[in-house]
């Protein structure tokens, strides 16, 4: 089969597709032939060196995909041969084939073709466990998204407004927030020109958001503080703002608030895989009705997958891109 394969970090050429040999499924996995991955953070950091795959995962990038199972190893049930599924995965999925733990695995929503399917897996899991299973956003609450206009944020703008949640989302252009305007979000928030604490706290009577999910990390880290209501929770799943930051405790005491930080590519496979059912049970039926969607930018061939970086370094995106074998 062919694959993305990186010889030494580096930039977006760093990225060559090649002959690779063929992944074999083994006990309690299942292999998928590929249909498309997508572009995640994670992977650029992966390909610049910063981000190593877990022990035993592929050494190839991507975190998610969709397909057709190819193959069936010792243990399983439930799945088989032919069938059209999308994956949360480790690393592997810039390629025509991947091993797939099965609880991993996902069937297709309703009214989601195969393609697009490739877009659901790690933008869910991420929001759901971060935003849901950790911070417990409840309706009526208002929820902070930084980054609205990317994959994360476009899901968790759909997500909370399914729940009857309020949802405030920064971004960088006028462009982009009238995106995640069409989404359902409630408050529009220029990061360039405008200050969100001050904008979140005015369009809140003064509370605060309840909960915030932030890719930033360190920049945003006193901000984030400051903008949390009484009894907030801020859910850091990204560091593209650094990684050290300074904390004022006092003010997370005296809001009797909580700061959580996840990663989901590492985590056991029991883990994965009960988040992954979490998803299946209370997301999926959202996209019976049209309730949640993926939103994907563009679609590029597998092969092309260093101008995907690009688009992506670049923030010249909305929703996801994906990379697709054929």
């Amino acid at each position: 089969m062919h694959a993305i394969t990186i010889s030494e970090p580096g930039g977006p050429e760093a990225l060559v597709w090649t002959e690779v040999p063929d992944p074999q499924p083994g006990e309690g996995e299942v292999l998928v032939e590929v249909t498309a991955s997508a572009v995640n953070r994670a992977d650029i950091m992966q390909r610049q060196g910063f981000y190593d795959p877990p022990p035993g995962a592929s050494a190839h990038p991507g975190l998610e995909c969709s397909g057709r199972v190819a193959g069936i190893g010792p243990g399983v049930s439930g799945w088989s041969v032919g069938d059209e599924v999308c994956a949360l995965l480790a690393g592997g999925g810039y390629a025509e084939k991947v091993v797939v733990p099965a609880g991993q695995l996902l069937p297709l929503p309703q009214g989601v073709d195969l393609k697009p399917a490739a877009a659901l897996p790690e933008v869910v899991c991420t929001v759901w466990s971060n935003v849901f299973m950790v911070s417990h956003l409840r309706p009526g609450e208002t929820l902070l998204v930084h980054g609205g206009s990317s994959g994360i944020g476009t899901m968790a703008i759909q997500l909370a407004k399914a729940v009857g949640a309020k949802v405030a989302v920064t971004a960088g252009t006028g462009e982009k927030l009238e995106r995640c305007a069409e989404l359902g979000a409630d408050i529009l928030i220029n990061y360039r020109e405008q200050d969100f604490v001050a904008v979140v706290k005015k369009a809140t009577g003064g509370a605060g958001a309840d909960v915030i999910l932030d890719n930033m990390g360190a920049k945003y880290l006193d901000r984030n503080v400051e903008a949390l209501a009484v009894n907030g929770r801020l859910a850091i799943i990204g560091m593209q703002g650094g990684r050290k930051g300074e904390l004022n405790i006092g003010t997370l005491l005296a809001k009797r608030a909580a700061v959580s930080a996840t990663s989901l590519r590492a985590r056991p496979l029991e883990e994965k895989a009960a988040i992954v059912a979490a998803v299946r049970e209370h997301v999926w039926p959202l996209f019976d009705g049209g309730h949640i969607r993926p939103v994907v930018d563009r679609e590029l061939p597998m092969s092309e997958a260093a101008e995907g970086h690009r688009v992506v370094e670049e923030s010249g995106h909305i929703g996801k891109v994906l990379l697709v074998t054929s």
